[in-house]
């Protein structure tokens, strides 16, 4: 594994960085990727620096993104193969057709009859490997356009399942309408799905609120760099040297 980008070394980023961001809440990866490649043109002086993100995050998520410049960019497919974990917040008694607050809430159900136990158990039910559909708001390529182009014009679309596979679901606090959980999974498992699924499998209803990636393969949040702060270290780092 190559190590991660760190502010006490020497940085070489033709040759090869891992950059582990904590990506901003409403930034796209995208955005990170954009952000990242000017700060490095900048720095280099090389304007065709190859820089790419391994395993997307969706814009309400925040938490791991990994950055790969220079030689590094081709472990991507080795590294957003590793295992996920995320901490996440279901939010039950609603739905939304996002399946996360990207859309408004279009249905309402009564929780009074929403136990502990209930959810405990609904949480011990998606251990395994199964069969996800991903949801229609994903940035999933259908015929040149991406799924949510269609779903905002309320297309009707069929997606391919996909097996995943979630090694841990575990329960880290209960207030209900409102529970957050630690999911370790596959990657390409869609955690607003999971929100869906669980709702209706309390026979109830359930969106996504809130969403970090704490890990991703080897590297974790503990190792994650701020945007702001890498873009001071590189405006610094020209001044100084």
């Amino acid at each position: 594994m190559l190590k991660s980008f760190n502010y006490n070394n020497t940085p070489d980023f033709e040759s090869g960085e891992i950059l582990v961001i904590d990506k901003p809440f409403r930034w796209t990866s995208f955005d990170a990727v954009n952000k990242i490649r000017f700060l490095l043109r900048r720095f280099t002086g090389n304007k065709k620096i190859k820089v790419g993100h391994a395993g997307t995050l969706d814009p309400l998520a925040t938490g791991v993104l990994i950055i790969c410049t220079g030689k590094a960019t081709k472990l991507i497919d080795e590294i957003q193969s590793g295992e996920k974990t995320y901490e996440a917040g279901f939010r039950l008694g609603a739905t939304t057709p996002s399946y996360d607050l990207e859309t408004e809430i279009n249905e309402r159900f009564e929780i009074e009859n929403i136990t502990t136990d209930g959810i405990e158990k609904t949480a011990q039910s998606f251990l395994g490997t199964s069969f996800q559909t991903p949801p229609i708001y994903s940035a999933i390529q259908i015929n040149g356009k991406r799924a949510y182009e269609y779903a905002r014009k309320d297309k009707e679309l069929i997606l391919d399942k996909r097996e995943i596979t979630i090694s841990e679901m575990k329960i880290i606090k209960i207030d209900i309408p409102d529970v957050m959980i630690s999911i370790s999974c596959t990657k390409g498992t869609y955690i607003r799905t999971i929100a869906d699924d669980f709702g209706k499998r309390l026979d109830n209803g359930a969106f996504l609120y809130y969403l970090r990636r704490i890990r991703s393969g080897n590297y974790s949040i503990n190792e994650a760099i701020n945007i702001n702060d890498f873009e001071n270290y590189i405006i610094n780092y020209n001044k100084n040297n």
